[in-house]
């Protein structure tokens, strides 16, 4: 099994920056992709942003695309999710997702392990 712990949301106003991590723990491989998903309520579950095994190949979806950067730490296990120039819109819970594969793409369905996710709340 794989744990998955986010962090870093919160409060910010329109136009700010925050930068979530989450860190893997448990039967871990660099060998996956991970990538970060978003829901609001009453919505289904949406692609934000995905990262390869390497880090060489990443896809955004293109609502936050030139505002929002992924990246990935193997030797900490980790991933991070920088989002820059934040709208009301973005305004959602955000879960980081693991697939078993070195490219899980952008569809939930390929993403086996998932977080508790964490609040980001931008207001106007």
């Amino acid at each position: 099994q794989v744990q998955l712990v986010e962090s870093g949301g919160g409060l910010v106003q329109a136009g700010g920056s925050l930068r979530l991590s989450c860190a893997a723990s448990g039967r871990t491989s660099n060998n996956k992709s991970m990538g970060w998903f978003r829901q609001t309520p009453g919505k289904e579950r949406e692609f934000v942003a995905a990262i390869d095994w390497s880090g060489g190949t990443t896809a955004y979806a293109n609502s936050v695309k030139g505002r929002f950067t992924i990246t990935r730490d193997n030797t900490k296990n980790a991933i991070y999710l920088q989002m820059n120039s934040l709208k009301f819109e973005d305004t959602a819970v955000y879960y980081c997702a693991g697939a078993n594969a070195p490219w899980g793409g952008t569809s939930t369905a390929a993403y086996a392990y998932w977080g508790q996710g964490t609040q980001v709340t931008v207001s106007s």
